[in-house]
């Protein structure tokens, strides 16, 4: 499997917690599709203390994994979405 490219996408999303809509990162998004992945060198700005958490709520909205050899958040369905 490929690495994902160096050169970070144009597009910014904010994501934010499904639950009580607090922002948790602004991210580098490629492609148009949904959100089922972070990778953690995309992440421009982390407004999480903990990760994987929501700060406000403590919802737990993703867990770490390895995708394609690079650390990344997995978001779980339904707990965080694009903004």
């Amino acid at each position: 499997m490929a690495k994902p490219k160096k050169k970070l996408p144009e597009r910014s999303a904010d994501i934010i917690c499904a639950k009580c809509k607090t922002i948790l990162f602004k991210y580098k998004k490629g492609g148009k599709g949904s959100l089922v992945k972070c990778f953690k060198e995309r992440i421009v700005v982390d407004y999480t203390e903990t990760p994987c958490e929501c700060p406000s709520c403590g919802n737990v909205f993703a867990r770490e994994a390895l995708v394609r050899g690079t650390p990344a958040y997995k978001i779980i369905s339904g707990k965080a979405a694009m903004k």
